[in-house]
């Protein structure tokens, strides 16, 4: 009997941490369970997403929605692709191609398109550079070709967006190439990292500025990683559309918490001729639920294809 209490004792003992440590865990993140991608998630988004671009345009320009990951794989990935589409079949403003292949990434390829949509494409940890991630997975050469090769579709892309080309960059794309400051500075900043996923109060910069119309009440909230951002995002070479309280962001990285201040989680920029948008939102499925941040969406594709007349000169100008 005195076994068997003991055993009960030490079970009930265990349960409680479990329990304690369980509710500590949920306490901070908010990790939503994935979404089937189906036919009939396609259906609810194709409800709600808006019917009708708030921007004339005076020929449907052609899309290319580049998914390809080869580092972290978000489940969000064939969801935000279907998204995109949705969005430019009913608005009827967009002719939009799916796919994962670099080759599209050479000059000649490039020019096929108006804009590239950036989804997800999140590159390994050791190079951070998703070119040369793939180029080594599928070809034998030598490093050093390879990562000339590499190097050469990054500045395909640059150079794209500098002669007219537009650029979205979605969630995860900013780590595409994150340790090339050149891609960093084409699309406003590089990834640095992220707490644990929670209830976020996502905020308009600018009420009165044309891609923030969408959200008819100033703000909205969604569960998603807030992201933080280095290099250069310091220089604030963008024009922010929506932002986060820091003090409202819980379990931050311990020696740079910051208990003050705003970080951006969408901005635009001019680069050369082009354009480029960039929306941290979402790493859940259940965000594309709301049909402001499709508008939102939206929106930023008419922007990137030189639809959109507005101020998106960087805030340190101003």
């Amino acid at each position: 009997m005195r076994t068997f209490r003991i055993k009960s004792l030490l079970y009930l003992t265990i349960s409680l941490v479990f329990l304690i440590l369980s509710g500590a865990q949920n306490s901070f993140s908010q990790d939503l369970p994935e979404i089937q991608y189906d036919e009939k998630w396609n259906q609810k988004i194709q409800q709600i997403a808006p019917s009708q671009t708030r921007f004339p345009y005076s020929a449907k320009k052609k899309i290319l929605v580049f998914s390809l990951h080869t580092g972290f794989e978000h489940w969000v990935i064939p969801h935000t692709e279907e998204m995109i589409k949705i969005l430019g079949e009913k608005s009827g403003a967009f002719e939009v191609t799916g796919s994962k292949d670099i080759e599209l990434f050479e000059l000649e390829n490039l020019k096929e398109f108006d804009a590239i949509v950036l989804n997800n494409t999140c590159s390994k940890p050791d190079h951070r550079n998703l070119f040369w991630d793939q180029l080594s997975f599928e070809s034998d050469e030598d490093s050093v070709i390879l990562m000339k090769k590499a190097l050469q579709l990054e500045k395909n892309l640059i150079d794209y967006v500098k002669s007219g080309g537009g650029l979205m960059v979605l969630h995860g794309g900013i780590t595409t190439q994150n340790k090339s400051q050149a891609f960093s500075d084409l699309v406003g900043g590089s990834f640095d990292y992220h707490p644990p996923q929670q209830s976020i109060n996502v905020q308009v910069e600018d009420s009165t500025h044309p891609l923030t119309q969408a959200f008819s009440s100033g703000s909205f909230v969604h569960v998603d990683e807030p992201y933080f951002y280095m290099n250069a995002y310091e220089k604030m070479d963008f024009r922010p559309l929506l932002y986060f309280n820091n003090q409202e962001i819980k379990n931050q990285r311990k020696g740079k918490e910051m208990s003050s201040g705003k970080t951006y989680a969408a901005w635009i920029r001019s680069e050369g001729k082009g354009k480029v948008f960039y929306a941290a939102p979402s790493h859940n499925a259940q965000s594309f639920e709301n049909p402001e941040l499709l508008q939102f969406f939206l929106d930023g594709l008419q922007y990137i294809v030189g639809d959109v007349a507005c101020d998106d000169s960087p805030i340190q100008e101003n």
